[in-house]
């Protein structure tokens, strides 16, 4: 018994996993975050790119 209790205190280690789980965390809202920064800027450059083909064509 006083070996399970004594596993059931143990603490080491808890910091490295707080650590891995708080930069997982950090890297899927990165990935996240540039997977919509990609569409915008996709929107907005082709947007971008058809006006300045309309301002050229009326021109």
């Amino acid at each position: 018994m006083s070996l399970v209790r004594r596993f059931l205190n143990d603490e080491t280690g808890a910091t490295a996993i707080e650590y891995a789980l708080v930069g997982s965390l950090m890297a899927a809202a990165i990935i996240l975050g540039f997977g919509n920064l990609a569409g915008v800027l996709q929107w907005l450059w082709s947007d971008n790119g058809s006006k300045l083909v309309q301002a050229i064509s009326v021109n």
